[in-house]
């Protein structure tokens, strides 16, 4: 590796674009040409800031942002056209830093969001995909009816026995608190409060909430930890967290994303669904029976609860699909 390839390789990593790489893929489940898509875009931006002796993505201004898209759309990058980005190609570059940015603050990495102020075409906003309760409900009785099928199998080793009823634990958990994978995957033992059906949540910058969480979550996870989780916690690699591999350290996102898709499949649903997906649901299923807008917006973790008002118009969806299906009158 030349001088110029160290240079460039210790500048992503400043950046933190391999976190960012794990978001897109295992949090957000974009597919693969957008993950490439969205790296490569990014990968142009820290090229560009660099040669300025900008080294952080929370050094990078608005202004940086603007002429880097401008000579985008005009000169052109080295893998870029001559002629210039199409309007299409320009719009998901700007959308690749926003997206950028958004994970950068959520994750507590910079301060501030220098995309604010570009601008974008207008469009619409694409409305989040939902799983009805009948499709929860048959991913979980899938991962259950797993989890006896293992129960009984003597010839498994121990761990390899828990790791079904673990799965069982953390789709109760994904769904009935509402939570994203990195806050799933962060939990620890402590932060579950059987005896009050709570949870304490580590969110975006560090911030805690408290998140109910049903009693079957309860019921499910108090068993993981009382017969399951000693199975896998045997060589003090756990660090406290509640979720763990078969090695006994904590569950990563990669892992919790192929035990999600595993399960899916099992379940037969051919929709696209991701962790998200369970979040998404639970917004919806809540608002759908009542919940008021401001306590979901509490339990979601959302500072501004125009973030959360999207689920309204899931919702809404939702109602006009049903008067259509049942009314006489349609």
């Amino acid at each position: 590796m030349n001088e110029d390839e160290i240079h460039d390789q210790a500048l992503e990593e400043g950046f933190h674009l391999e976190m960012f790489e794990d978001h897109l893929r295992y949090e957000l489940g974009v597919s693969e040409n957008t993950v490439k898509a969205y790296l490569s875009d990014c990968r142009a931006l820290v090229r560009y800031a660099g040669a300025s002796g900008v080294e952080a993505p929370g050094q990078v201004r608005y202004e940086t942002l603007r002429d880097f898209l401008h000579q985008s759309g005009t000169a052109g990058l080295s893998e870029r056209s001559e002629a210039g980005l199409a309007a299409a190609s320009l719009a998901r570059l700007r959308s690749a830093l926003r997206t950028y940015y958004a994970f950068l603050n959520r994750e507590g990495l910079t301060a501030e969001d220098p995309t604010e102020h570009l601008e974008a075409p207008r469009r619409s906003r694409p409305l989040p995909d939902v799983l009805a309760y009948y499709e929860i409900e048959t991913i979980l009785n899938a991962a259950e009816l797993k989890a006896g099928a293992a129960s009984t199998a003597r010839s498994l080793r121990p761990e390899r026995r828990a790791l079904p009823f673990r799965d069982v634990a953390m789709l109760e958990v994904l769904y009935g608190a509402g939570l994203r994978i990195s806050e799933l995957i962060g939990l620890r033992v402590r932060d579950f409060v059987p005896e009050d059906g709570l949870v304490s949540v580590k969110g975006k910058g560090d911030k805690r909430r408290i998140v109910p969480v049903g009693g079957r979550a309860v019921a499910t996870v108090q068993r993981y930890l009382r017969e399951w989780r000693p199975q896998l916690d045997r060589r003090g690699q756990s660090e406290g967290r509640l979720f763990l591999n078969q090695h006994g350290r904590p569950l990563s996102r990669q892992g919790a994303w192929k035990i999600l898709q595993e399960l899916v499949a099992r379940a037969g649903i051919e929709k696209r669904v991701t962790p998200h997906t369970f979040r998404h649901s639970f917004a919806t299923h809540l608002l759908e029976g009542g919940a008021d807008l401001v306590a979901v917006q509490e339990m979601l973790g959302h500072a501004d609860i125009s973030t959360t008002q999207i689920y309204t118009h899931v919702d809404r969806s939702y109602l006009q699909e049903e008067y259509r299906h049942f009314h006489p009158r349609k």
